[in-house]
């Protein structure tokens, strides 16, 4: 593959890069042992997290910590995606993706390694570590996808999506097997992942032949950043990204609590969530496809707001035997959201420094809201005494994501015709 760019002038005789194909000159091997690294890197940035949450109880009994202290092992990794986002792109624009990505999986380990050290202290500095060392990927993975798979995103992002989704489901139902049914102990469990993120680090190494032949390339050709944060599109992607991630993590929080007042048994709740992660792969993984072929995603968008309104009012039915039909729409909606989502990034920005900028904007405000959003919706629940207000407010919220999307999911770019964002 060769490299291929275009540059024009544009307003204030700035220089502006409008097109990158490729920056590197591939064998299949190559090729092959790229896709791979952007498959197991992908994996890594939800089953160390997910690996959690079956195990908070265990936790919280064994170190004898409160159960706010508790909730913040899956509330500090969503804090540090909202707060080191921003700074993503910046930090891989001087050291380079790949140099970035490499570094962001050493700390994941470290992370991981000291969580399990036999000190409470350490619980939460390695939980904060792995948050931090996730954001990057988080950030970097969809505009390396978009810098060297121009003509295959949709593909592209579908794989990558579903094989983040698909380790945090392996990793959610295998935590409690390797905790207690092999003996490993809960620190073991943790510690398990550490071998996945350390694979992933050897794959990915590689990579840094391409940092100095990219850095090199790319000098003189890129314009100062666009302020995309007076970008009526750019905030219309960051609020449908923030949104859906609202939605996933306080049905992740609350589903079975949900199911179960309204009396469906605690395994039967628990196997009701596993369902609804289940059936999100195959959207999480169609869903980018059908997005990069059409001209605009907004009818995209409306059939996903459409299945996830009607699962959330369907909930609110409490229908015991329609169940598992709404539990279907809300998984099959939540994966579709997310990789559209992702999918923003890069169909409306021109180059992979804006799709980066645009995913680091996007993902700070959304995860921010992610981190929020089961806390709130707990309390809405504890002052309402019930389930109902706060389905109600997922029903608006679902409303909301229709409009936001209806935006982000036009032809335009963020840079298109706007004016004062530079």
């Amino acid at each position: 593959f060769a490299r291929k760019t275009l540059i024009y002038r544009g307003r204030n005789n700035m220089i502006s890069e409008t097109n990158i194909v490729h920056t590197r000159d591939y064998s299949r091997a190559g090729l092959w042992l790229l896709i791979l690294g952007i498959v197991l890197v992908a994996s890594n940035l939800r089953a160390p997290l997910t690996s959690v949450g079956p195990l908070i109880g265990v936790i919280r009994d064994d170190t004898g910590i409160s159960n706010a202290l508790a909730g913040m092992l899956t509330t500090f990794p969503l804090l540090a995606f909202a707060l080191l986002s921003p700074f993503a792109p910046k930090i891989a624009r001087k050291f380079g993706m790949e140099m970035t990505l490499l570094v962001s999986l050493l700390v994941l380990t470290a992370g991981i390694l000291l969580r399990s050290v036999p000190v409470v202290g350490a619980l939460f500095w390695g939980t904060a570590l792995l948050g931090m060392a996730i954001a990057m990927g988080n950030v970097l993975l969809p505009s390396m996808i978009k810098q060297e798979f121009p003509k295959k995103m949709g593909l592209m992002t579908g794989v990558y999506s579903v094989s983040m989704n698909l380790w945090a489901a392996i990793a959610s139902g295998i935590s409690i097997p390797l905790a207690q049914g092999i003996g490993f102990g809960w620190r073991g469990s943790l510690l398990f992942w550490a071998l996945l993120s350390a694979v992933s680090l050897l794959v990915w190494l590689p990579q840094l032949r391409y940092r100095h032949q990219r850095s090199a390339a790319a000098q003189g050709t890129v314009a100062p950043a666009a302020n995309l944060w007076r970008s009526r599109i750019a905030w219309q992607v960051t609020m449908f990204m923030g949104l859906q991630s609202l939605c996933f993590y306080v049905i992740i929080a609350w589903l079975p609590e949900i199911l179960r007042q309204q009396g469906v048994g605690s395994s039967s709740a628990g196997w009701m969530l596993s369902l609804m992660q289940f059936v999100s792969l195959p959207a999480t993984f169609i869903m980018p496809m059908l997005a990069s072929r059409s001209s605009n995603q907004r009818m995209l968008v409306g059939i996903t707001s459409a299945l996830l309104l009607t699962g959330y009012i369907g909930l609110l039915g409490g229908s015991i035997l329609f169940m598992p039909l709404w539990i279907i729409l809300i998984g099959i909606a939540t994966g579709s959201c997310f990789s559209l989502a992702v999918m923003f990034f890069a169909l409306r920005t021109r180059s992979v420094h804006e799709a980066a900028e645009l995913s680091g904007m996007a993902q700070s405000i959304g995860y921010l809201l992610a981190a929020v959003g089961p806390t709130l919706f707990g309390f809405i629940h504890d002052a309402t005494h019930g389930w109902n207000v706060p389905l109600i407010m997922l029903s608006i919220v679902a409303v909301l994501l229709f409009i936001f999307g209806f935006g982000a999911g036009s032809s335009r770019y963020v840079l298109s015709e706007e004016k004062n964002i530079r």
